[in-house]
């Protein structure tokens, strides 16, 4: 099957992302990098493995379009509208749950500081695989 930008991703290849995407080291190396075309080229090559021949750019703008409808769900769901869903809300909810939230902590002398806390820190079972040749840019 060929695979262009304007293809539509099955839901055998979003369960794929979603299993490579739920591993801790690739949530590590994806939280707060901005440059991060090295860790979706890693994934895509990941995904290629598990039969779904996507490019990096493509996994990059499915991640991103995935973590964006999750939000809005979420915001919702917080604003007592339960009645806005996605499908995969449950595998994200269980991946990005676990991302650090950078919260404004107020100082002594009226300024604010960023400092960044962990939400529902409980320990899962994930995959420990090391990124083969995949750094995380300085």
């Amino acid at each position: 099957m060929e695979s262009g930008a304007g293809k539509h991703w099955t839901e055998e290849e979003v369960k794929a992302l979603l299993s490579v995407w739920s591993e801790k080291n690739i949530r590590k190396q994806l939280h707060g990098t901005l440059r991060n075309k090295g860790i979706f080229i890693y994934i895509a090559k990941r995904l290629q493995e598990l039969g779904v021949c996507r490019d990096w750019k493509q996994c990059r703008a499915k991640y991103k379009n995935l973590k964006y409808e999750y939000r809005t769900v979420k915001y919702a769901h917080n604003s007592g509208d339960v009645t806005k869903t996605m499908k995969f809300f449950h595998d994200l909810d269980a991946i990005l749950r676990y991302e650090p939230v950078t919260q404004l902590a107020a100082e002594e002398n009226g300024r604010c500081s960023a400092t960044e806390t962990q939400l529902n820190t409980s320990p899962t079972t994930e995959s420990t695989q090391v990124l083969a040749g995949v750094k995380a840019p300085a």
